[in-house]
């Protein structure tokens, strides 16, 4: 892998421009596999020069590494009123970026993707696999870290170790939805804004403090009061 790919892939904003270039390349993965997924072919479909590619991209690892940062910088939550505090404010937040990780593990790209990596680790490369740990992946535990993290300074939430509390979440959220799909499945009925509120809640039960562990409807507006 080049240091190209570690850097453009380590800026996650991108020109409107570059954006549409990332799209028409993620499309070009869907519809034709790796094989469609060539300077010449990208440039073509981006109505764009093969120049401007290598300027913004680098090599075809640089171009790989931003289309997966592009994918995984879908999945983020709104940000909150300015000095938004509690339970509710954190709840959402959580529910909105798990719904956005469903959408996003449940989009043809995300599958397109992650079936190639497959693939390459069945041959023995690693290189794409290793780029969605890195530039995928990485970036959502990033970001779903830091709010558990401030939810534990809130005292919203307890727990001893981040990563094992975000394993946990991802867990929940996630379940068994992304080898169903990679297997053919249809997850037709299955509302990714419901299932990501019913992850959340169940997260709740298991590391929010006392007063914090019902159903969140139930303490909208009511700070720390306990309910039945």
């Amino acid at each position: 892998m080049t240091s190209n790919a570690t850097s453009i892939a380590g800026n996650e904003t991108y020109s409107p421009r570059q954006n549409a270039v990332l799209e028409s390349a993620l499309g070009l993965l869907v519809e034709g596999g790796e094989r469609a997924l060539t300077t010449a072919g990208v440039a073509r479909a981006a109505n764009c020069s093969k120049e401007s590619l290598y300027k913004w991209f680098g090599d075809r690892d640089g171009l790989l590494a931003a289309m997966i940062t592009f994918q995984s910088s879908k999945v983020k939550a709104e940000p909150a009123a300015s000095g938004a505090k509690g339970r509710a404010v954190l709840a959402a937040q959580l529910t909105g970026i798990a719904a956005n990780l469903l959408k996003v593990l449940a989009g043809d790209v995300s599958l397109a993707l992650n079936r190639l990596a497959i693939g390459q680790a069945r041959r023995g490369e690693a290189d794409l696999g290793l780029l969605l740990r890195e530039h995928g992946r990485r970036p959502i535990e990033t970001r779903l870290s830091a709010l558990l993290e401030s939810g534990r300074r809130e005292r919203l939430l307890d727990f001893a170790d981040t990563r094992e509390a975000y394993r946990t979440l991802y867990g929940l959220i996630v379940r068994d939805t992304h080898v169903r799909l990679l297997l053919g499945d249809s997850l037709d009925g299955e509302a990714p804004a419901k299932r990501a509120a019913q992850a959340i809640d169940e997260f709740f039960r298991l590391f929010g403090t006392e007063e914090n562990t019902g159903p969140a409807p139930q303490r909208a507006g009511l700070g720390n009061e306990r309910t039945g």
